[in-house]
């Protein structure tokens, strides 16, 4: 929507604007934070409306900011507060993707936020919870009624958590934050709307070698579902979450849980590479408790995966899937795979050419070996022929010749895949390499 009150300004007073906006914003872009440099950007500067006018926004002085051009039209949401907060959810997103090689979690944000500091012990009385903060200041004894379902025997109990107090559970919940999903929620929560539904976590406070966990998991708050939700509150500028908190909770219960939610009752958006790598925690985890149930020590592997099969008979046809989905995560997140940075994990994304349901209808559909092995899990390991890990080995090297032959060098990411047929037949300049890899990309392409 147009302004009235820019377009009635003439060039000496839009200038005074400028330099008032600039000095309120101590010389930054609105968006981007970055500094305005009058020489090198005095042509390419923006003044917008931060609250925009079909939100209810002023037309007026209090309600414009100052932003470089690029940064105001390539803008993520109309409203500029939120268009910042997205910006700086790009740039976490650039660091965490160049050095951990995958998109960023709630971890992150925690750690950004002053979050994943300290331990939270609690006392059960009479069925009440009691609780405090004394390592951020607050001495006050909280209460919280405990809670049993009645056909899981799980404990809980609801309470509004201080962010240094909690820890994201990438053991349950291994999925990065995607974008677009934070840019709903943000816009949602930032028009007053309520939270629906609040975040769940776990938490341990003794050790138990049944329950999955390990020592280092002992007296802290893990958040393994509502990362997105949590996000996009501390973005907003808040400093506790409500939360309801499992306490010692079978972690193989609470995973097969949550992977069911995702996967079989559509509950909860997984995308597929997500429930690959719940399927591989899934499959270590089966091997502990088959040790476990034989007394085999950590590192005994002779047993095969028919013998896991053929030990939890009740769930046979869920083994099948978790031992193929522990070979298609190794492929996918192993460090020497370089067609992994061409590989959009989230499948929504518009920088990286390959779905992962490309790769799994593709590469995984038609090289894996589906059937469970009869040889040991540890068979010729010590000379480097174990029948698996050859599997993932050649399957790394395939994906390296097509990563060479296609993307590297030649996949421009910055062109990206958007609308890139469109802007073909507009007469814009597509180089071709880069137009060869995202034709090459397709599913039914790549797939013969």
């Amino acid at each position: 929507m147009a302004s009235k009150c820019l377009s009635s300004l003439n060039q000496s007073e839009r200038q005074k604007l400028e330099k008032e906006l600039f000095n309120i914003q101590k010389g930054k872009c609105f968006i981007c934070e970055e500094p305005i440099d009058w020489e090198l950007h005095g042509d390419a500067l923006d003044v917008d409306h931060i609250e925009p006018l079909s939100q209810g926004g002023k037309d007026n002085v209090d309600n414009f900011a100052l932003t470089h051009s690029h940064c105001n039209r390539s803008k993520q949401a109309a409203d500029l507060r939120i268009a910042r907060i997205l910006a700086r959810f790009e740039k976490i997103k650039n660091e965490v993707e160049m050095k951990e090689q995958k998109s960023p979690s709630l971890k992150h944000i925690l750690k950004i936020n002053n979050g994943s500091q300290h331990d939270f012990k609690i006392s059960i009385e009479d069925d009440i919870v009691k609780y405090s903060f004394p390592n951020s200041g607050d001495n006050k004894i909280y209460q919280s009624n405990l809670l049993v379902d009645n056909l899981s025997y799980f404990k809980s109990f609801y309470a509004e958590i201080p962010l240094s107090y909690l820890f994201h559970d990438d053991k349950i919940n291994p999925r990065g934050i995607a974008q677009e999903s934070l840019r709903k929620l943000l816009e949602e929560f930032h028009r007053k709307r309520p939270q629906l539904h609040i975040a769940l976590a776990r938490l341990l406070t003794k050790k138990d070698s049944n329950n999955g966990s390990d020592s280092t998991e002992l007296n802290k708050i893990f958040i393994f579902d509502g990362q997105h939700k949590a996000a996009a509150q501390i973005f907003l500028g808040v400093k506790k979450l409500p939360v309801r908190i499992f306490i010692d909770p079978d972690l193989d219960i609470l995973l097969t849980t949550n992977t069911n939610a995702g996967d079989q009752l559509r509950q909860v958006a997984f995308d597929k590479s997500i429930k690959r790598q719940l399927g591989h925690s899934l499959f270590v985890d089966r091997i502990s408790r088959y040790q476990q149930d034989h007394n085999l020590s950590e590192d005994d592997e002779s047993f095969s995966e028919r013998q896991l099969i053929d030990h939890f008979r009740g769930e046979a046809r869920e083994i099948k899937r978790y031992i193929l989905d522990f070979v298609r995560n190794s492929i996918t997140q192993h460090r020497e795979n370089m067609l992994r940075e061409f590989i959009d994990f989230e499948g929504k994304g518009k920088k990286k050419p390959i779905s992962y349901s490309t790769i799994d209808k593709t590469f995984y559909s038609l090289f894996l070996h589906q059937e469970p092995l009869t040889t040991p899990l540890n068979y010729k390991a010590d000379i480097g022929e174990n029948p698996r890990t050859l599997e993932i080995e050649q399957m790394v090297k395939l994906m390296n010749i097509i990563a060479e032959e296609i993307y590297h060098g030649k996949y421009n990411q910055d062109l990206g895949v958007n609308r890139i047929e469109n802007k073909l037949r507009e007469g814009e300049d597509i180089p071709e390499e880069h137009l060869t890899a995202v034709r090459m990309s397709k599913e039914e392409i790549m797939y013969n």
